[in-house]
């Protein structure tokens, strides 16, 4: 399990059954949501270490389970394959539209784990994976809607700085084992200031894209604004946290919008 990235695992997944839930899906159909974003992202997440382990090792990670802690490649490529199997239909199940704009959404994120990470486009995957999940989401309703323009694009700016936080940690290890992605080319100074640029802009579309009170537009927006200042400061560690956080910010005033309107 500590193989599979757990945090954001568990951070995408509950995202995406909190905006299933407040688009008033029934227990199934917010459950099968949720088990289709959770295979996809275990799929992601393992094939991640599996396709890195020999880099990861190069770099010295030990706090990466088959590295230091002696988990067979086989067995995590077998974990790898009965996820990946298990998305389709559950993807499928949330309807057809739906079904394929979440396979499109796990192969872009498979596409940064097979290569494009250690590009100048590794950014791409992360844009391209979080502007579809909530279009997966809004999909898989009655009618298969386009979601509100507004929707994706949040998600979109927000998986980006996603990226560029979540790299901060690595960019040492990165460096010795010739990972040049664009956060690595950018260097820490330029990947915090991405990393802020990027979630405030996400979270300031979320707020001001569809009709809400104007109280809790400029409420979350200092919330996040104050968040942002304060996590991104500390240690690399929390800067992914502190992504996953303003995410959640965004995601709770997606579904208090849902329910007021």
């Amino acid at each position: 399990m500590r193989a599979c990235h757990p945090e954001p695992t568990a951070a995408v997944t509950l995202f995406s059954a909190a905006l299933a839930a407040s688009s008033g899906r029934t227990a199934r159909g917010v459950g099968l949501v949720a088990s289709a974003v959770l295979a996809g992202q275990l799929s992601v997440g393992w094939s991640n270490d599996l396709v890195d382990r020999h880099r990861d090792a190069a770099g010295g990670r030990a706090d990466k389970p088959l590295v230091g802690d002696g988990l067979t490649p086989a067995t995590v490529a077998a974990a790898t394959a009965t996820a990946l199997v298990a998305c389709v239909p559950l993807s499928l199940a949330c309807g057809r539209r739906a079904g394929f704009t979440h396979l499109a959404a796990v192969a872009s994120a498979w596409g940064y784990n097979l290569g494009l990470k250690a590009t100048p486009l590794s950014v791409v995957p992360y844009a391209v994976s979080f502007a579809l999940l909530p279009t997966f989401v809004v999909q898989g309703l009655p009618g298969a809607p386009a979601p509100p323009w507004w929707l994706p694009a949040a998600a979109s700016l927000l998986g980006a700085g996603a990226h560029f936080a979540n790299v901060l940690p690595d960019l040492d290890a990165d460096a010795r084992t010739g990972v040049r992605g664009l956060p690595q080319r950018l260097g820490a100074a330029g990947s915090r200031g991405s990393a802020a640029l990027l979630l405030a802009a996400g979270s300031a579309v979320a707020a001001l894209g569809p009709a809400r009170p104007w109280g809790l537009r400029v409420g979350v927006l200092a919330a996040v604004g104050v968040l942002t200042s304060a996590g991104l400061r500390r240690d690399d560690r929390t800067a992914f946290r502190t992504a996953m956080a303003v995410a959640a910010i965004d995601v709770a005033l997606v579904v208090a919008g849902a329910r007021l309107d």
